[in-house]
């Protein structure tokens, strides 16, 4: 089914393409190239009939097919119900390590559109954009069919601010369904997660972008000089995710989890559970920030906890595992302190409610440290 889209109006910011057409030349000389892809669950193919369907893919296929002389590697690191705040503690040891050429970030139906998102999605970007292998970068703005709704306004900031190419399915889709000239059915069963059209709509924005930077490949192109200070307090660019594996842990009745993780998206794995009420596990964690990333759960009851940090019961955190949404198991992710003091905090998880029909334990995932 094909769609009149005015392709134009996706460019929501065009960038300095000099990284892009660099990588377009390494790939035209047939060099091996890895085309890396970081965001949720839209990213991660929810709702596409195969993972060939998704649009993360079908950006990756063109690739292949626009330059066949060239070896391609793909890596696919989205994760669904997750958020830019998640995704930077993340991206080095799930996309950064396998020395990406080309990225893409999508967060913008994830992340809420304020001033917290504008701050750890400016870290995520510094972080992929400071890495050694100096990967070309697009950011992509998805949206919400029904409302139009997305953080594009605090995203662009910055991809304006960092000079990275962003394209819009807010200023090039939706306005097609507000106009009923596309039906929201047609390209999406829930008004978020596209359908197999609907990826197919949102890689041929992504792919006439690049189609469009193939062109003018041949125009020279300045590269970017010294990078700029951040525009925000940027205290999530250095991100520690702490589990079981780690050392800097005392627990009081928390059991760590031994089960295998497969793939990155088996994300209950490496943690800690427990069902026993008063039952506590303590951190040492470095940073000014501090989230405790756990299980809300579909199969309630579930056990409540509290995270305290320093010792501080007044403004101690309640991490409830019952999730009032019935799509799935969520990977919640709780801020608990965030611009404090930069030094090492003590951060005791204690589990305060139990039920004696407790359903499944509470899974503390991970604690996250940022400065």
């Amino acid at each position: 089914m094909g769609y009149n889209i005015d392709v134009k109006k996706a460019i929501a910011n065009r960038g300095n393409l000099y990284r892009m057409k660099e990588l377009m030349k390494r790939a035209r000389n047939g060099e091996k190239l890895t085309i890396g892809f970081l965001g949720g669950s839209i990213t991660q193919g929810s709702l596409s009939s195969t993972p060939e369907t998704c649009y993360a893919y079908l950006v990756f296929d063109w690739w292949r097919k626009q330059f066949p002389e060239a070896e391609f590697t793909y890596i696919n690191a989205g994760i669904g119900g997750t958020t830019s705040q998640f995704g930077v503690a993340r991206v080095q040891s799930d996309l950064l390590n396998y020395e990406p050429d080309f990225t893409i970030v999508e967060y913008s139906v994830n992340d809420d559109n304020n001033e917290h998102f504008l701050e750890t999605y400016e870290g995520l970007v510094r972080k992929i954009y400071m890495d050694k292998n100096e990967p070309a970068m697009l950011i992509v703005h998805n949206v919400r069919y029904n409302d139009g709704g997305n953080a594009e306004d605090q995203h662009v900031k910055i991809g304006k601010a960092y000079q990275i190419p962003c394209v819009s399915m807010k200023s090039s889709i939706y306005p097609e369904i507000e106009k009923g000239v596309i039906k929201n059915r047609e390209i999406t069963p829930d008004d978020l997660h596209p359908n197999d059209a609907g990826h197919a709509l949102v890689a041929s924005i992504i792919t006439n972008f690049l189609e469009n930077v193939y062109t003018e490949i041949e125009e020279k192109e300045e590269k970017v000089g010294e990078l700029i200070s951040p525009i925000t307090l940027n205290t999530y660019q250095n991100s520690v995710r702490y589990q079981n594996t780690c050392t800097n842990y005392k627990s009081n009745g928390f059991e760590g989890d031994s089960s295998k993780q497969e793939v990155i998206t088996d994300c209950f794995k490496n943690g800690w559970t427990s069902m026993n009420q008063g039952d506590s596990i303590t951190f040492e964690i470095e940073g000014s920030g501090i989230s405790v990333q756990f299980r809300k759960s579909i199969h309630k009851p579930t056990p409540i906890a509290l995270a305290i940090v320093d010792d501080d019961m007044e403004h101690a955190v309640r991490l409830d595992g019952n999730f009032d949404e019935d799509w799935g198991d969520c990977l919640y992710l709780q801020t608990v302190v965030e611009h404090a003091e930069k030094k090492v905090h003590k951060v005791e998880i204690r589990l305060i409610e139990t039920h004696e029909n407790d359903v499944v334990p509470f899974y503390l995932v991970s604690v996250i440290g940022t400065w």
